[in-house]
């Protein structure tokens, strides 16, 4: 009977298919470790600076073309266009196509008022029927807008709503577009607080911000027009906060536009075109980059899994010691599968 009710124990505890003098059950290797690293997702932060703004189209198209689409955007004032566009589903030879054919009276209400020359709502008309009427949180890409605050210079960053509206909002150069009222607010232009919105891409997930800046820049110039001075006003502000801002991109992208005016649509072409030269020009950096983040996360989680390999091992031997114990048949083969390279 005590003989017996061993035998019995063994099998019903331990599986194994012989007990006492049979030999050893070799141990089965498990299969090779697997990093399934997560996709490294690229956030672009696309800047504003009013016509030159054809220069991110460029940019996007070298992105694409490289392997490196963008998973999520953010824009400010002519970033702002280009990027809800893009986000809507559009791919960069889409938005080339609606850049050239882009006729300048679609998108500017002249008015005489107060508050500024350009009412806004042929631009977020405009907007709103190129994304089919969708709202921010329906685009095809996570996207924001950034616009300031009127009553307290607050940045805001509109993740939700009316998208024809939220570039509006973040278009309204001050003196040039008259405030857009939101709720119980009113905003303007959002250059004045973020010109390259590196931190709301940061925000909506990127592991890597590319930041196209086209903003502009005191050269010692004098403006030749209203628009010209009041875009140099709003540079100058920005510039130091933009630049802090700009030092949290991994990369950042500054195509040669700055001796396009800011109401020249004419060379909107060239702008493309200094726009895929610039982003060719980091490719090698942005690739680099790409490689090292994703060997990073490859290491770690390969060795994520051989922790949790060996964690599994070392509670297996545990369970077989114990139940073996209660069997009375210490010192057989445990059964484990021992991890890869022990």
């Amino acid at each position: 009977m005590n003989a017996s009710f061993r035998l019995l124990a063994c099998a019903a505890a331990l599986g194994l298919t012989a007990c006492n003098s049979n030999p050893p059950r070799p141990n089965v290797p498990t299969a090779p470790v697997q990093a399934n690293a997560a996709p490294v997702k690229i956030g672009l932060a696309l800047g504003g600076g009013a016509a030159k703004g054809f220069a991110h189209i460029g940019v996007i198209k070298m992105l694409e073309a490289n392997g490196f689409t963008p998973a999520v955007v953010s824009g400010t004032s002519a970033g702002s266009v280009v990027g809800a566009l893009y986000a809507s589903g559009m791919n960069a030879f889409e938005l080339q196509e609606k850049a050239v054919a882009l006729d300048e009276t679609k998108i500017r209400d002249l008015q005489l008022s107060s508050g500024g020359l350009v009412l806004g709502q042929k631009l977020e008309d405009y907007v709103n029927e190129m994304v089919q009427r969708k709202p921010l949180e329906r685009l095809a890409k996570p996207f924001v807008a950034v616009a300031t605050r009127l009553e307290d210079g607050e940045r805001t960053v509109f993740a939700r709503g009316n998208t024809g509206q939220a570039v509006r909002a973040s278009s309204s150069i001050p003196g040039v577009f008259q405030p857009v009222s939101i709720g119980k607010y009113h905003y303007v232009d959002g250059g004045i607080v973020s010109p390259v919105p590196v931190d709301a891409a940061r925000q909506l997930g990127a592991d890597i911000v590319v930041a196209v800046d086209i903003s502009n820049k005191a050269r010692g110039k004098t403006p030749e027009n209203m628009l010209g001075a009041l875009n140099q006003s709003i540079a100058i502000m920005g510039q130091k906060l933009g630049h802090a801002e700009l030092s949290r991109a991994d990369i950042t992208i500054r195509p040669k536009v700055l001796d396009i005016g800011a109401a020249d649509f004419s060379q909107r072409a060239n702008a493309i075109v200094e726009g895929e030269k610039a982003a060719m020009a980091v490719m090698p950096q942005l690739r680099e980059r790409v490689a090292k983040l994703q060997a990073e996360r490859s290491k770690a989680a390969q060795l994520a899994q051989q922790q949790a390999a060996q964690a599994e091992y070392q509670n297996c031997l545990e369970q077989r010691s114990s139940l073996q114990k209660m069997a009375g048949m210490a010192g057989l083969d445990s059964g484990c599968a021992k991890p890869e390279g022990q």
